[in-house]
Order: C-alpha cells, then structure tokens, then sequence
C-alpha cells in the first residue's frame, strides 16, 4: 500500500457543489480509490451526502467507487438528481 500523494483533479456537481463552495478542486491526496478520496472530502468540506448514494466519473467514464486513482485523475462526484 502507498502512502505517496497524487495530484487529483475533483469536479463536484449541483448540492454537492454548493456544500464543497466550489465546482472544482486541485487535492493532493494518499486516496487509493474515489470512496477513500471523498471520505477525506467530506471532513474537509463538510459533505452530506453518504458515498453510497453517489455516482463518480473517472477520465469522463463512469466507475465504481473502489476503481484505483492514478496521479492526474479527473474525478467527478455525482449526487443523486430528482427529476419532475
């Protein structure tokens, strides 16, 4: 297991762009996977919503939260959207 930090590019979209009070991050992170990047995402930006409600992109391909994170990632956290 690696402990050396990557550069990740993180997009968040609707809530979770207002919760995060952006729509885009630079983070340096020791995240293997999307579900351990959005764990330390949560603490640091006070995000609500539980991983296991959430799509995520990688690369613009959608993935599942245990996909390994490579150094230059595009990750991009989806929330759940009501339609009407």
């Amino acid at each position: 297991m690696s402990s050396s930090l990557r550069q990740i590019h993180v997009r968040f979209f609707a809530v979770l762009r207002e919760q995060a009070g952006c729509s885009a991050l630079e983070v340096s992170t020791a995240a293997n996977t999307p579900a351990a990047l959005y764990a330390e995402l949560q603490t640091k930006h006070a995000l609500t919503f539980p991983v296991s409600l959430l799509r995520v992109s990688i690369n613009e391909r959608y993935a599942e939260m245990s996909t390994p994170l490579a150094a230059g990632d595009r990750v991009v956290f989806i929330p759940p959207v009501a339609g009407g």
